[in-house]
């Protein structure tokens, strides 16, 4: 197929080739491969954002009786102090959105993995909080999306996006990774700094662990998220304003597969290591 893609060199020589953003790149491969026109994946493409928005605003309400086990209104706890923060009220926005929706999850909401639940709200958030604080419409956003679609499926090809195969690196590092990229191709970025935004997204976080107490997506997993999103914006500054990431994106994934290959298998899902492991988790479970 003309428009596939295995690598970050791949996807960014098909940019500089065809001078098109990798949005359009992904958009054109999902066409090749499913024959399906434009217009039906463009739709369901803004059928997923349409259920990540109803995910914050679901998430974000205070009169909510739904609750996860561990878990619960934090998100809007951290939206009403959006004014008095000391990292901004935009960014503030954007972090408790990230982490209501993984609280709307907990919930058993309807939520969209992005690329896992456990890493739902990082890109939701950065996305539309932040792409709507700067002022990006819905047809915008939903190319932020398959710009995401396209870092992920490289993550996902390459490594893993999976706390049971990578640990957490794998899951909200590949969220951030994701976001920091398609927010950066809003921006203006092309694709060689979008990609350097993905890289140092995910390398921020290389060799975090996934330790769910009580084998839940609750804890750590709502704050990882709010603490990805805050990653994924730096990450897509550092990047637009011209800072270059050292290791070239396909290298980081590549480490990043490395390392989630050696954890210890406590520390990729099972409960039993991390978090999940000390006395007061085992108190809760």
């Amino acid at each position: 197929m003309r428009y596939e893609f295995h690598s970050g060199s791949r996807l960014e020589e098909t940019s500089r080739q065809e001078g098109l953003p990798i949005s359009e790149i992904m958009l054109r491969y999902e066409m090749e491969k499913s024959e399906r026109t434009r217009e039906s994946i463009v739709d369901e493409m803004k059928l997923n954002l349409s259920v990540m928005q109803e995910s914050i605003r679901e998430g974000l309400r205070e009169d909510k009786t739904q609750r996860g086990f561990f878990t619960g209104e934090d998100a809007a706890k951290l939206m009403k102090f959006a004014g008095q923060s000391n990292m901004g009220k935009n960014l503030a926005e954007v972090t408790a959105a990230a982490m209501a929706v993984v609280e709307w999850n907990a919930a058993m909401g309807k939520i969209v993995a992005a690329p896992t639940a456990g890493a739902s709200g990082i890109l939701p958030a950065v996305l539309i909080i932040c792409g709507g604080q700067k002022g990006f419409d819905e047809d915008e956003i939903c190319r932020g999306l398959f710009t995401a679609g396209a870092i992920g499926r490289i993550i996902a090809q390459n490594a893993s996006i999976a706390g049971a195969s990578g640990g957490c690196q794998a899951e909200t590092g590949s969220a951030a990774a994701m976001a920091a990229g398609a927010l950066a191709e809003l921006c203006g970025a092309d694709a060689a700094a979008v990609l350097h935004a993905a890289a140092m997204a995910l390398k921020n976080v290389m060799g975090l662990v996934c330790d769910p107490v009580g084998g839940l997506v609750e804890c750590p997993c709502v704050k990882r998220n709010a603490i990805g999103a805050v990653n994924a914006v730096l990450s897509c500054d550092m990047a637009l304003a011209g800072i270059r990431s050292l290791i070239p994106f396909d290298e980081v994934v590549g480490a990043m597969r490395s390392v989630g290959n050696q954890m210890h298998p406590d520390l990729r899902e099972t409960a039993r290591g991390g978090l999940a492991g000390t006395p007061t988790a085992q108190k809760l479970i």
